[in-house]
């Protein structure tokens, strides 16, 4: 019996792949007989992932490479190097983003706030968030329509959305946090709407291209901000980890073969409300 939700030997790119939701990808993948090809530029997070999977590295099951993903020249030099090596290129994931997250001595960067936004932070997570999306679709998606065959998954977010309730953040009324600033939210609807977009122009070269919307995880958060996003949330609890891997499949697998354009919500019913 066929298993549509074999990844046997697809060579699958993640972007930002050295991350807390990065691994997660890498795990997915190599679990379900996929090869995961780990591009992000943090060269201590890749060489800790390195020793992690050497004994993937060995067979050939697993590779890693440095890069900018805003840099067209360095994805072509990267796209060539796999191509090289595995011949083929049959899944990429948009991953990479600029994340906020609080700090545990409270500290807060003030030109997050709305009326302080400071332009060059707007610049530099527009470049990462889509302006990188966008530049790995164009190059790593030709490919796959070149041979009329593959999938890109979009990483967007429950704020894709909806809005960030602030109050969460907040310590208390006069301790005020924007944590998620106006860019994660702007990033975000950019990459729902660059899916949709190139469902469409791939669909008959038969690229499929969708995106998770995942919420909140576990994270060694506070208890008091647990307490209070766990109230946003129909199911009550954050995400433990390894809750997206399932829908991850699914949407890189042939078992979405029928799938193309649309954005899946894992956030445990935050959203709907």
């Amino acid at each position: 019996m066929n298993n549509k939700f074999s990844l046997n030997k697809k060579v699958c790119i993640i972007t930002g792949g050295a991350g807390m939701l990065g691994l997660q990808h890498i795990e997915t993948i190599y679990e379900n007989g996929g090869i995961p090809i780990v591009i992000d530029n943090d060269q201590s997070k890749l060489k800790y992932l390195s020793k992690t999977f050497s004994f993937k590295l060995k067979e050939k099951k697993i590779a890693f490479y440095f890069g900018d993903i805003t840099s067209e020249k360095n994805m072509l030099r990267i796209k060539k190097l796999i191509l090289k090596k595995y011949k083929r290129i049959d899944v990429l994931i948009n991953n990479a983003s600029v994340d906020y997250k609080i700090k545990k001595n409270n500290n807060f960067n003030k030109k997050l706030k709305l009326e302080n936004f400071d332009m060059k932070i707007f610049s530099r997570d527009i470049d990462v968030g889509l302006k990188g999306s966008l530049i790995c679709t164009k190059i790593y998606g030709q490919h796959m329509a070149k041979i009329k065959k593959g999938v890109i998954l979009n990483v967007a977010s429950d704020l894709a959305l909806i809005s960030p309730d602030h109050r969460i953040y907040n310590i208390n009324d006069k301790f005020i946090r924007n944590v998620k600033p106006i860019t994660y939210s702007i990033v975000k609807h950019g990459i729902v709407g660059l899916t949709k977009y190139t469902a469409n122009y791939w669909a008959k070269s038969n690229v499929r291209c969708n995106a998770i919307a995942p919420g909140g995880i576990y994270n060694n958060q506070s208890k008091n901000f647990i307490k209070k996003i766990s109230k946003l949330i129909p199911m009550g609890r954050m995400a433990q980890t390894g809750e997206y891997k399932s829908t991850i499949l699914y949407l890189i697998s042939d078992a979405s073969s029928y799938m193309t354009g649309a954005t899946i919500s894992v956030d445990g019913g935050r959203t709907i409300i």
